[in-house]
């Protein structure tokens, strides 16, 4: 079974919650990582997606620590949505 991963960034104006976080993250731009299998017996090739994981802290923010936190897309996305309608 085929694997891929991509990474794009999220970027948020203002601070900003996720669910699978807990705390409160500052503005900035983040690594977004997405992980997905291809679906095996198509006559055509697709990919379901496995997971999705956020790397805290923000791009270019020094930090003692850093984390790669799974965050549910919809979450993100709906956080995303928010942040640029604010």
């Amino acid at each position: 079974m085929s694997v891929r991963t991509t990474e794009t960034t999220a970027t948020f104006r203002r601070p900003f919650l996720l669910a699978a976080i807990g705390d409160l993250q500052p503005a900035g731009v983040y690594r977004v990582v997405t992980d997905e299998e291809e679906i095996p017996g198509l006559s055509f090739t697709a990919f379901q997606r496995t997971a999705t994981m956020l790397h805290l802290p923000a791009i270019g923010v020094a930090a003692a620590t850093s984390q790669v936190v799974p965050v549910d897309p919809a979450d993100l996305a709906a956080a995303l949505a928010a942040d640029a309608r604010a």
